[in-house]
């Protein structure tokens, strides 16, 4: 008698542990992370495309070519490690860079009415909002996840499963919080 109470109670324990919502959450997360993978890797991919626009126009600014190129491979590696904070970090650098990158255009008129370029920047604009998106929407997964892993009954299922809290996509230095910036 006493297995047949067991078995019946068993599947409402397990369901009222929270042991799926933790997985569904850890997974949401997770997907949440991959798309800001994506977007610092689209970023990453226009990067060459806009610095080789630029370069024909201004030669002579080799030293911003240089940091760029490094801020891109910065950001690539640190996409390929997957690890948030290393991410935040590179991007910051990348937007720095960037920064200083379409600041040159301000020096060649030519380059501002050119079609490749304008069309770079807008592919760029909008990669800096898919960016801000992601970032949000990881932010907005692991707060929900982080949230429920603290909760009663979740907190136990939780620390039986080693279930951690997540670390959240932040950007790491004021200058790099708005995205760059071209005046024409």
């Amino acid at each position: 008698m006493k297995s047949k109470w067991l078995l019946l109670v068993l599947p409402l324990f397990l369901s009222a542990c929270g042991y799926n919502a933790i997985q569904t959450m850890d997974e949401s997360a997770a997907a949440s992370k991959k798309q800001i993978e994506v977007q610092l890797q689209r970023r990453a991919d226009l990067v060459p495309n806009l610095v080789e626009t630029v370069k024909g126009y201004a030669a002579q600014e080799a030293t911003i070519f240089t940091a760029v190129a490094e801020a891109r491979a910065g950001l690539a590696g640190a996409v390929r490690g997957g690890n948030v904070a290393q991410m935040a970090t590179a991007n910051d650098q990348m937007t720095g860079a960037l920064g200083r990158l379409l600041a040159i255009s301000e020096n060649y008129p030519q380059l501002k009415s050119d079609q490749n370029f304008l069309r770079l920047q807008d592919e760029l604009a909008g990669t800096e909002n898919r960016i801000a998106v992601a970032r949000t929407d990881y932010n907005n997964a692991v707060r929900d996840y982080n949230a429920y892993i603290r909760k009663f009954p979740a907190v136990l299922t939780a620390k039986v499963t080693g279930a951690k809290s997540r670390e959240y996509f932040e950007v790491t230095n004021a200058a790099a919080a708005e995205a760059p910036k071209v005046k024409f």
